[in-house]
């Protein structure tokens, strides 16, 4: 009697065993129910940082860049199933400026520039206390037309890197727009699409004074010439990709150029063109440049091998180019998500530009998962097998049942 009560027993011990949940094993994250509410995209925050070149020659340049602002910005709201949230401010290339006054040569810097988020102008022109640009504005675009003509009487010593350091590093970035800063414009969790527009190389050094400084001579490259004086593009690279982004994460950079390259091929290379004006230094297929874009192609390499952030600011419209630079900003490899329990659930279907859907998960390798903490939400991140392209036309997060 005493081992059939012990083998019944056993069965019963082994039957709660066998039945058990994984719902109910320690740690799980797997609901017990299907969940009424469905997995949520949040909105894709993107903060715009446009590096308007201000030295005399990028009038037209300017005015160009106006022209094509709805193009891009219809374009920069194509969601492909996540919304999108940016915001856009404006800086200039002039950090600091040779001056000749009382017969002697000076070096001085731009007190209102150097980094700083240029203010944006009223109907008239008259600077006002707005300091960049949400999405939501209803005067979005007029605002935006007048803030990137930002005038033609910078340095004629175009510094797009450094101007971006100082713009998104303290004390600027941690000092309020009101009290002379940029405090406020980088959000928590959001991307920065930094975007240069110039005519001449970038001339950079994280020095003061800086190891070159432009002269008069339009024979000369200096920027290229004593390039090793100058900080390595490499260098401000590495700062910008360990930015912090407010919630403890590093900050997703992208970095987009209208520069000195040639038209047809995008390269860099010095030639000098004589004119009845005198000579220059220009690029090679690229007859409005004011030198060659040495270390602007370099630093856009460095952000995507192909190139396709890079185009030359001698075409005639640039209105693809900045389609193309649209494209870019919306077309994250990476999702925020709330109300996921558990990622070995989910599944995620992309809607492909001929209507075919292919699915894609965790557990198919297809997605990685990083999972929410106190500051931050989960995050899903594409990977080769499933990425995101510019023509999808739709993005669910399904959630499927544990029982």
């Amino acid at each position: 009697m005493h081992s059939i009560r012990s083998s019944a027993l056993l069965t019963f011990a082994l039957w709660g065993v066998a039945c058990t949940s994984p719902v109910e094993e320690p740690g799980s994250t797997l609901p017990g129910r299907c969940q009424v509410e469905a997995p949520l995209i949040s909105a894709q925050k993107t903060d715009l940082l446009f590096v308007i070149d201000n030295s005399g020659s990028m009038a037209e340049e300017q005015e160009a860049i106006a022209t094509e602002l709805p193009a891009f910005l219809d374009e920069l709201r194509q969601g492909n199933g996540v919304e999108q949230d940016f915001r856009v401010g404006v800086i200039t290339t002039s950090v600091y400026l040779r001056a000749f006054f009382d017969n002697r040569e000076h070096l001085t810097g731009f007190p209102d520039q150097a980094g700083r988020l240029q203010p944006v102008p009223d109907e008239l022109g008259r600077p006002t206390a707005e300091r960049y640009l949400d999405e939501g504005d209803p005067e979005l675009l007029e605002k935006f037309r007048r803030l990137v003509k930002v005038g033609t009487r910078g340095s004629g010593q175009e510094t797009p890197f450094e101007a971006v350091r100082l713009a998104v590093t303290p004390p600027l970035s941690t000092t309020r727009v009101g009290e002379g800063g940029n405090g406020g414009f980088l959000r928590d969790g959001a991307r920065l699409l930094v975007v240069v527009v110039s005519d001449e190389e970038d001339c950079s050094s994280t020095e003061w004074p800086p190891p070159v400084v432009l002269t008069e001579d339009t024979t000369k490259d200096l920027c290229s010439e004593q390039a090793d004086r100058l900080t390595p593009v490499r260098e401000y690279v590495r700062l910008f990709r360990n930015l912090e982004d407010g919630t403890g994460a590093t900050r997703e950079v992208l970095w987009a150029t209208i520069g000195p390259v040639a038209l047809g091929d995008k390269r860099a290379e010095a030639v000098l063109d004589r004119t009845p004006q005198g000579t220059f230094v220009r690029n090679v297929d690229c007859p409005t440049s004011y030198g060659p874009g040495y270390r602007q192609r370099e630093m856009t390499s460095l952000f995507d091998t192909g190139l396709k952030n890079l185009d030359s600011i001698c075409r005639a419209s640039f209105r693809e180019t900045l389609v193309s630079i649209a494209t870019l900003a919306r077309t994250s490899q990476s999702i925020e998500v709330v109300n996921l329990p558990d990622a070995r659930l989910m599944q995620v279907r992309v809607t492909r530009e001929d209507d075919s859907v292919q699915t894609c998960s965790v557990a198919g390798g297809d997605l990685t998962y990083e999972p929410a903490t106190d500051q931050r939400a989960a995050r899903l991140y594409f990977q080769s097998s499933c990425p995101r392209r510019p023509t999808d036309k739709k993005l669910e997060v399904k959630l499927l049942c544990a029982n």
